[in-house]
């Protein structure tokens, strides 16, 4: 389970704290806002909404629900885990890079 900022206190209640303390197989992970890209499970829904949900055309809410079915039984045949292509350095010093191209610090990006 990931959690944005904004989400943080709806997710942090004795409801919920004791809930996960029975079900040991789930974390909540931290993941700042801005940053849905590192979460794999994000990326995945971002490929399904690139590949097929923007492409698409879909007359009704049976055919988009349709469609997305038709697709996630296609990628579970040949399911692919997403693997980081570069290393944590590589992908820092390109986001520095970028900050300093749209001049914008780092320490800037941390305050908000």
């Amino acid at each position: 389970m990931t959690k944005h900022r904004g989400f943080y206190a709806t997710h942090n209640t004795a409801e919920i704290r004791t809930w996960l303390g029975k079900h040991p197989r789930f974390h909540v992970h931290f993941t700042p806002t801005g940053s849905s890209w590192m979460n794999q499970v994000e990326r995945w829904f971002g490929l399904l909404t690139d590949k097929l949900i923007r492409r698409g055309v879909h007359k009704s809410v049976k055919a988009l629900e349709d469609d997305i079915t038709a697709w996630i039984n296609t990628w579970n045949e040949n399911p692919r885990p997403f693997i980081w292509t570069k290393t944590a350095d590589e992908i820092l010093n390109s986001l520095a890079d970028y900050l300093t191209k749209v001049g914008t610090t780092s320490q800037q990006t941390e305050q908000n």
